[in-house]
C-alpha cells in the first residue's frame, strides 16, 4: 500500500512538471526581454557592441545584403559560432545591439512608434475592398 501511494505521489510530481515545461512564453519585438532581429528604421542610432559586423562562414546568397541587428542574451556575441543558427543568421552580417540601448532607448521608441505604425496600417487596410477602393 505504501509503495502505491508513492508512485502515485511521483506520477503527480512528474505530471506537474511536464504540464510546467509545456506553458510558452511569447515575447515580441519592442518588448524588454526579446532577443533577435530588430528593425533600426527611424529609431535612435544603435549603440553598437562591436563597431564591425560579425560573420560566421559568410554565404554567397546574401551577397551585398545590409547587415542585420540583433538583441541577443548577453555573452552569445562573444561565442557567436555557437548561437548563429538560433537566430538563422550564420551567414550574415550581424551587429550585435547593446541591451542598455535596446531597452531604454528602441523599446520606448517602438512602442510609441511602432505600435502607432501597425494600427495605421490596420485602419488603412479595413476601409478598403479588395480591390483598393474605399468604403
Amino acid at each position: 500500500m505504501r509503495g502505491k501511494m508513492l508512485y502515485a505521489a511521483m506520477l503527480v510530481v512528474c505530471g506537474a512538471k511536464a504540464l510546467a515545461a509545456d506553458v510558452g512564453l511569447s515575447v515580441n519585438v519592442g518588448q524588454p526581454g526579446f532577443f533577435g532581429q530588430i528593425d533600426i528604421g527611424g529609431a535612435p542610432a544603435p549603440r553598437l557592441i562591436y563597431t564591425q559586423p560579425v560573420v560566421v562562414a559568410p554565404e554567397a546568397r546574401y551577397g551585398d545584403a545590409p547587415p542585420i541587428y540583433l538583441h541577443v542574451p548577453p555573452g552569445y556575441e562573444r561565442h557567436w559560432r555557437r548561437h548563429c543558427a538560433e537566430y538563422d543568421a550564420c551567414g550574415r552580417r550581424v551587429y550585435f545591439v547593446r541591451d542598455d540601448w535596446y531597452n531604454r532607448e528602441y523599446v520606448p521608441h517602438y512602442q510609441h512608434y511602432g505600435d502607432r505604425d501597425h494600427r495605421d496600417d490596420r485602419d488603412h487596410h479595413e476601409d478598403r475592398d479588395d480591390h483598393g477602393d474605399r468604403h
